[in-house]
């Protein structure tokens, strides 16, 4: 989810690295005034890992989470998933009759960053910020921030973050120049190459980069790296 606004105004003013001490902790949420994962209507984007994650640990194919769990949006142009929000609830669709998450090991990176967010500093580098008035919870309290994320392989996870960026901005900045028929196409491409087709589980990072790289040639596009 971006949110629009000043650092100062979308966050405690500060900037956090991985091995930063920050306050939030909401030790599972334990004692919360009020429920998350509801109302966030198309706002949870998902990333080929989210993906690669939701249907390699629940066992299920891209075409089945498209059933009631994740739905197609336009996101600046492009078409991109989402979580879904049950119509009944405004809850999001993995919340359980206890209203806690089901998919807590494969939730995607931005619930597992909540409250923090990521501020890119250009189009390459990025910093952790503690969102404010986002998590209604009172008292968090302080814990490193690589293990807040609980992300492992968080090295190359950062990789992939920042080369799934660098590939969505320049795929926005072609947008521009595309008739409404060739920006389908450069859409569709997009979710059936990143997204549709199976990863083998263990060998995410290197088939991402694969598809990453003849992306970039198949679409004549500058190189893109991550040094």
């Amino acid at each position: 989810m971006i949110r629009e606004g000043s650092l100062e105004e979308i966050s405690d003013g500060k900037l956090y690295g991985i091995n930063d001490m920050v306050r939030a902790d909401t030790n599972q949420c334990s004692g919360c005034k009020s429920v998350c994962c509801h109302g966030m209507g198309k706002t949870i984007i998902l990333d080929p890992y989210d993906i690669y994650q939701l249907t390699t640990q629940l066992s299920v194919t891209f075409e089945q989470l498209l059933e009631g769990k994740i739905e197609l949006n336009v996101v600046n142009g492009l078409i991109l998933p989402n979580l879904s929000m049950q119509n009944s609830t405004n809850a999001c669709a993995f919340l359980n009759a206890e209203k806690r998450c089901e998919i807590h090991k494969a939730r995607p990176g931005i619930c597992r960053l909540f409250p923090l967010g990521r501020y890119w500093e250009d189009e390459k580098t990025f910093h952790y910020i503690l969102q404010t008035g986002q998590c209604n919870k009172d008292n968090l309290t302080k814990i490193k921030v690589k293990k807040w994320l609980d992300m492992p392989e968080l090295e190359q996870y950062h990789r992939f973050v920042v080369l799934w960026h660098i590939f969505i901005v320049r795929l926005r900045e072609a947008l521009v120049d595309l008739n409404d028929d060739n920006r389908h196409v450069l859409t569709m491409y997009l979710i059936r190459t990143f997204y549709a087709t199976p990863y083998a589980k263990d060998d995410f990072y290197g088939q991402f980069e694969a598809r990453l790289s003849q992306a970039v040639t198949t679409l004549a596009m500058e190189e893109i790296t991550y040094a």
